[in-house]
C-alpha cells in the first residue's frame, strides 16, 4: 500500500468523523474491474448498494458500463434518475413493494427494469400487477446455491418452475440469478465450489432453451466470486464492493488487487490511560456486526489496536511508542464498508493533490428518494 496515500491535507479537514472517497483510486478500481473482463463491459453489473451515489453512476457511465443491479427501490430509483438504461431489482417485490416497483417502472419507461422472484406466487402476483397496468415486466429466477437466503434451491426442480413462469403472459423470464456470497476460502475453493453448481445449472438452462426462441441470461456472483463469472461465457458479473474495497476483501480476496478508495476519518477526543486513546468512529461511524477486531484497520499505524467500541466512542491501545496527543486525526479502513457507507449523508471527494475538492450525496442511504 503507497506510504500514507490516506493523509488528507491539514488546512481542508472537516468535522469528524466523515467518510473520504479518494476519486483517483475509485477510478483505478473502475479500470482494473474491466480489464479483469477483458474491456467487455457488457459482462458488468455492478451492484450499487455499497456506494448508494450517484455520481459513481455517472462515471460508470463514462466507462461505458450501463447495466447495475441494486437491493432497494431507492437504489433502483437513483439509478433511473441517472439515466442508467438497464436496471436489475435484486430483491424480490412483495407487498407495497410491487405497488412501488410498478411505479418506478411507469415513471421511468426509457429505463429497462427488471427483478428476481424464486417462487410461482410471487411470479402469479406480478403478473396480475401487470396486466391491471397494461406492463410486460422483466424477471430473473432466483437460485440459492448454498447461500440459504433467499432463491429456489438448485437441489429442486426449479427448471419446472422456470416453466411455469414462462407461461405466464405478462411476464418475460429473462434468465437465472444467482448470488454465491457464502463461498469463502482459497481462490481455488471459490472457482471449484461455484463451478460445480454453475455446470449442473448451465446443463439445465440448455434443455430449458430448447422451447424458448431466445437466449436465457445469467446475472451471477458478487466479490468472492467475480473472478470465476468473468471468465465464462453469457454471464454477466455484480462485484458491487470493487468501488471503494475494504479491509475484509484485500485481507480475503489476495487475487483481486483493488486499492482501497474510502476511509474514515476520525479524531482523537481523549486519553484515558497512558497507553490508550479514544477516537470519534463509534458504532454509528462504522458497520460494527463483526468483533472488535473485524471492524476497522488504523492506518496511521499498525501498533494502534481497537479494544472497545461504544455508540459514540472507539477506544484504541497504542502498543507501539508513537506519542499521539488529542485532536490528532485517525484513518481508519473499514472492515465492510458497504453498511459502513450507508451510515453517512455524504462522502468528502478527495483530488489527486489529498485535498477535499467536492461532496457527494450518498443519496440512496434513503429508503425512499420520491417513489
Amino acid at each position: 500500500m503507497q506510504k500514507k496515500w490516506w493523509k488528507i491535507n491539514s488546512e481542508t479537514q472537516l468535522d469528524t468523523p466523515y467518510l473520504a472517497v479518494y476519486e483517483d483510486r475509485l477510478r483505478c478500481n473502475i479500470e482494473y474491474l474491466i480489464s479483469l473482463v477483458k474491456g467487455d463491459t457488457q459482462k458488468l453489473r455492478p451492484h450499487i448498494k455499497t456506494h448508494k451515489i450517484g455520481e459513481i453512476l455517472e462515471l460508470f457511465k463514462i466507462y461505458n458500463i450501463k447495466k447495475v443491479k441494486c437491493a432497494t427501490i431507492a437504489e433502483a430509483e437513483l439509478a433511473a434518475i441517472h439515466q442508467i438504461p438497464d436496471v436489475l431489482l435484486a430483491y424480490q417485490p412483495v407487498g407495497l413493494k410491487v405497488d412501488r416497483w410498478i411505479s418506478l417502472i411507469q415513471k421511468y419507461p426509457e429505463v429497462h427494469f427488471s427483478t428476481i422472484v424464486d417462487n410461482l406466487e410471487s411470479a402469479k402476483t406480478l403478473n396480475e400487477t401487470a396486466l391491471e397496468h397494461n406492463l410486460n415486466l422483466t424477471i430473473y429466477l432466483d437460485l440459492n446455491t448454498g447461500m440459504n437466503r433467499t432463491g429456489i434451491a438448485v437441489s429442486e426442480n426449479w427448471s419446472a418452475l422456470a416453466k411455469k413462469i414462462i407461461q405466464l403472459k405478462n411476464i418475460n423470464l429473462a434468465g437465472i440469478h444467482i448470488y454465491d456470497g457464502h463461498l469463502r476460502g482459497s481462490i481455488e475453493h471459490r472457482k471449484e465450489e461455484a463451478q460445480e453448481a454453475f455446470t449442473k445449472i448451465t446443463d439445465e438452462i440448455e434443455k430449458l432453451q430448447q422451447n424458448l426462441d431466445y437466449e436465457l441470461k445469467i446475472v451471477a456472483g458478487g466479490s468472492n466470486t467475480f473472478p470465476f463469472y468473468a471468465l465464462q461465457e453469457n454471464v454477466e458479473c455484480s462485484p458491487g464492493t470493487f468501488v471503494f474495497w475494504d479491509a475484509n476483501y484485500q485481507t480475503n480476496l489476495p487475487e483481486q488487487l483493488f486499492k482501497p478508495a474510502l476511509v474514515i476519518v476520525g479524531t482523537i477526543i481523549s486519553k484515558p490511560t497512558k497507553s490508550t486513546l479514544c477516537i470519534d468512529i463509534g458504532y454509528k461511524a462504522v458497520s460494527s456486526e463483526n468483533p472488535i477486531d473485524k471492524r476497522v484497520v488504523i492506518l496511521n499505524d499498525e501498533d494502534l489496536i481497537p479494544v472497545s467500541h461504544s455508540e459514540e466512542h472507539l477506544i484504541i491501545e497504542n502498543k507501539g511508542q508513537n506519542d499521539y496527543k488529542i485532536g490528532d486525526t485517525i484513518y481508519a479502513l473499514p472492515y465492510h464498508v458497504c453498511p459502513t457507507c450507508a451510515l453517512y449523508d455524504t462522502v468528502q471527494v478527495i483530488n489527486k493533490e489529498n485535498r477535499i475538492c467536492d461532496q457527494w450525496q450518498v443519496a440512496a442511504r434513503s429508503r425512499t428518494i420520491n417513489i
